[in-house]
């Protein structure tokens, strides 16, 4: 019997040692892999945060406003809650058009319920068949009121078509504001940045670059708030102090432009990341729906639940995000777009 279990045992034993081998060789090829990926232009800001200048303090004034609004007095926003879902967009349309716009919506229905994205744009002068977007969902998980995802990134796209309302542009500048981006409706086709990406498909409209702001408030000093996955985890800092810059590996052009355009005009902590549609974490936002159609895009984001302990739950309310840091990241953002579309000044 002894000599069976040692027949069986030792064959076991020499397999199992190669299925570890064959998995750190795996994991080298991932360090590897993520490198190139990971290798981003410029370098992160590592000073001392300076004090937010007059703009950006007027940034972060209306930050709070737009977050307290959304994720306060109105509450939950999804299709259960569907009055207050109506609120959000009817909040988003006064201000788009309070800053000078003219508001579209893409309306379609899901069970019985209108839904609608909403659209403000800024045509361009001379490359106007170039459009840059850039875009967030306004809708909430079931049970959350969604001060981080999403209405920081919300309040952020509002602050951004403020301050491009009046700008003399190249390229055509899109504001598109999603509905039905969480669960049940995520990857499915009724989320409304899938619903969007396909219409312009259809129209064969030239997206040259999606930047989608998603969960861009929470931001954290302490050393150990970061967490990823491996190998993410051996690259990444320890801190969760960053603004990440995510997209797939086809549009790591325009990762790698973002990031370089916002290292040099902001000084804020910033990372930047590209790999495969497939990676755990790299689609979990409206960004996925245009890789479906082959159209360039990005998550601009503070990594969400990877860093935000509130993520998905009650207690993500205004009160725990860091609007001084949210403002930073949002007068980088100005630069960062206002170079893509080139603003003339």
């Amino acid at each position: 019997m002894r000599f069976l279990l040692n027949l069986i045992w030792f064959p076991l034993v020499f397999i199992s040692k190669i299925v570890r081998i064959a998995f750190a060789f795996f994991c080298v090829l991932l360090l590897l892999g993520g490198y190139v990926t990971l290798r981003m232009p410029g370098s992160s800001y590592t000073g001392p945060l300076p004090p937010l200048t007059r703009h950006e303090r007027e940034i972060q004034k209306n930050l709070r406003y737009d977050v307290k609004v959304l994720a306060g007095k109105i509450g939950q926003r999804n299709l259960r809650h569907y009055a207050n879902l109506q609120d959000a967009a009817a909040y988003i349309e006064h201000e788009l058009k309070a800053a000078g716009y003219e508001v579209e919506f893409q309306k379609f229905s899901v069970k019985g319920k209108e839904c609608a994205n909403i659209i403000a744009e800024v045509p361009g002068a001379k490359f106007y068949r170039e459009i840059v977007i850039a875009s967030g969902h306004y809708d909430t998980m079931e049970g959350t009121l969604g001060a981080d995802d999403n209405a920081s990134g919300v309040a952020g796209l509002l602050s951004l078509a403020r301050y491009f309302s009046d700008k003399k542009i190249s390229r055509t500048l899109r504001f598109v504001f999603f509905v039905n981006s969480e669960p049940p409706y995520f990857q499915t086709p009724q989320m409304g940045s899938l619903v969007y990406a396909k219409h312009c498909a259809r129209k064969n409209e030239n997206i040259v670059a999606v930047l989608n702001l998603h969960s861009i408030g929470y931001y954290s000093r302490e050393k150990g708030s970061q967490k990823f996955p491996i190998p993410l985890k051996w690259f990444y800092p320890q801190t969760g102090n960053f603004v990440n810059f995510v997209g797939n590996t086809a549009s790591i052009g325009l990762v790698k432009e973002v990031v370089g355009l916002f290292r040099e005009n902001a000084k804020f902590p910033s990372e930047g990341i590209t790999f495969p549609d497939t990676s755990r974490g790299i689609g979990l936002s409206d960004q996925w729906a245009f890789w479906q159609y082959n159209y360039p895009a990005l998550m601009i984001t503070d990594t969400a639940p990877y860093r935000n302990p509130y993520h998905h739950t009650r207690k993500d309310t205004p009160y725990h995000l860091n609007y001084d840091n949210m403002a930073r990241v949002v007068a980088g953002l100005e630069d960062v777009l206002g170079e893509m579309v080139f603003v003339r000044r």
